[in-house]
């Protein structure tokens, strides 16, 4: 019997893995995706582990004079779903609706587990999850800047009628991608070795 032939190492992927952070989407501008790259970024996305092929998820497009208008929706939503917040506060973050979407391109990932499937919604919608970190991956290796973020706008339903999420569909994350304004410090990360076991048999 033949032996497999090992694939060869890509160095640079471990590289850009292993150097890989998020940049605030206030400090996302143009350059960002052309519709070329931004097609095959969701062709990636879309290669990720899908158990049965369900393909649990689907994808939002905002971009050009979108971004402003569904962040004038959601400013306005914001303030009718929260009548009794101080008005100063309700303000300063209806504003922050206002300006959710300054990169020059955001995807937003729709997790929409299959009713009925053998495949437990759970991992479903762990694969939506995996298609959002592939779109992190894909838009650094195209030498872009991403964050992947929730909040509000992923998960009130005054929100999720704007972007056009349907009963029961949720956000898995809106990835802002573009080019970052400034270098970010990268922050501190995990201690790998102390969140590590290797397993032994018990007794």
């Amino acid at each position: 019997m033949t032996p497999p032939t090992r694939r060869p190492p890509a160095p640079e992927t471990l590289a850009l893995l292993e150097a890989r952070r998020s940049v605030a989407a206030a400090g996302l501008a143009a350059p960002g995706p052309d519709a070329d790259q931004a097609r095959r970024l969701l062709a990636i996305a879309a290669r990720v582990p899908d158990h049965a092929m369900l393909a649990p998820w689907r994808f939002i497009v905002i971009e050009g004079a979108a971004r402003s208008e569904i962040g004038a929706r959601l400013s306005e939503a914001y303030r009718a779903a929260n009548p009794e917040m101080v008005p100063e506060k309700r303000e300063k973050f209806a504003a922050i609706m206002g300006r959710l979407f300054p990169a020059p391109l955001a995807l937003v990932v729709v997790s929409r587990p299959v009713v009925g499937a053998t495949i437990p919604a759970f991992e479903q919608e762990l694969s939506a999850g995996a298609v959002c970190m592939n779109l992190l991956t894909g838009a650094a290796a195209m030498g872009f800047d991403a964050i992947w973020v929730t909040g509000w706008a992923a998960t009130h339903k005054a929100a999720l009628a704007i972007l056009g999420v349907s009963e029961g569909e949720r956000v898995a994350g809106i990835l802002h991608i573009g080019t970052a304004t400034d270098a970010p410090a990268d922050r501190p990360r995990p201690d790998v070795a102390a969140l590590t076991t290797h397993w032994s048999p018990p007794g």
